[in-house]
């Protein structure tokens, strides 16, 4: 039997089935909205006792007819200020939310951004609202997009919701569509980029498909639109999530995304078969074209299949209109 409060108490007792189990593999199966390694951490800081005793081996092999009770300190708080920053919510309950991030908002406080980020929007939007992840009053990120990429991203409010998601990445189960303006005309206009990325070993800021190392990454790509072969909208499906994976990718294939202030050589791109207005306003597109468009999951808690889409951000639109108006 299980009994919740602001301080939180489990209660369990160990059944015949049980006996022999590892102690934190037996609270795990019991405890299911608390991540193992949570747990772990609790039996080490002694908040497990059996019979008023503390237990504090997590190896320890559990005995039917013992009953164990944890308690589970209230969430701290979390250290990055809340911030009042205006959000655009797609979807929310109490395990989870959807959210369109915009381009230039930084997802996690990092040296040189600690303000201003989506986890401090977060903070204030969810105040009174998280339960704790990982013991610690916080929106759990299980993915990112980088600063300067807009779009979809979904957020954990409590430990059950933020184990379920993590399996589903973890898994490669979760539909992301993404948007992509690249220089040039991808050879063969549709297919499957399969290389491993891993830290460039010229530039730490940089990924690169790496021969030897780097972990497995898999883009699918389908170009939409050619624009006189100087520029294409190509739609990206990850069966992977690795970082600028397609950045990297598309890069590999020589199709660099417009605006990529990290991976694009020269700012000023020869960009041949547009007009020269159009030239410049591509080659002075502040970030890199890229909108993650769409996100399917299953919810962790009542295993609903919820989707979501998004449309292009104005910046995004424009530059679109741009090209393809220098191309009728």
């Amino acid at each position: 039997m299980k009994e919740a409060s602001d301080n939180i108490f489990f209660s369990s007792p160990v059944l015949p089935e049980d006996k022999g189990t590892r102690l934190d593999k037996f609270l795990a199966r019991a405890f299911p909205e608390i991540s193992r390694s949570r747990l772990q951490k609790l039996i080490t800081d002694g908040c497990l006792t059996c019979d008023d005793d503390t237990v504090a081996d997590n190896s320890f092999k559990v005995r039917p007819g013992d009953v164990y009770q944890l308690y589970v300190p209230e969430a701290a708080d979390a250290e990055p200020e809340a911030e009042d920053i205006p959000l655009e919510i797609f979807y929310e309950d109490d395990d989870l939310l959807v959210v369109n991030k915009p381009a230039g908002m930084t997802v996690h406080p990092a040296p040189g951004a600690r303000n201003g980020t989506l986890v401090n929007a977060l903070l204030w939007h969810c105040r009174g609202n998280l339960s704790g992840i990982g013991g610690v009053k916080r929106p759990g990120i299980v993915h990112r997009i980088d600063k300067d990429t807009s779009g979809l991203l979904v957020v954990a409010k409590n430990d059950l919701a933020h184990q379920g998601l993590c399996a589903q990445f973890f898994e490669h189960s979760i539909e992301r569509t993404y948007y992509a303006v690249v220089y040039g005309l991808p050879n063969p206009l549709n297919g499957r980029i399969e290389a491993n990325i891993g830290r460039s070993r010229f530039d730490r800021k940089k990924m690169a498909v790496t021969d030897i190392g780097g972990k497995t990454a898999a883009t699918n790509y389908k170009t939409l639109e050619n624009f006189n072969g100087a520029a294409a909208l190509v739609q990206c499906n990850l069966e992977t999530g690795r970082t600028h994976q397609i950045r990297v990718h598309m890069a590999s294939i020589g199709c660099n995304l417009v605006g990529d202030q990290l991976y694009v050589k020269s700012k000023k791109t020869s960009v041949r078969g547009l007009d020269e207005e159009t030239k410049a306003f591509v080659n002075a597109f502040p970030r890199q074209a890229l909108h993650a468009a769409s996100l399917g999951f299953v919810h962790p808690r009542s295993g609903e299949k919820l989707e979501f889409s998004c449309g292009f951000p104005a910046d995004f639109r424009l530059l679109l209109d741009k090209l393809r108006r220098s191309c009728a």
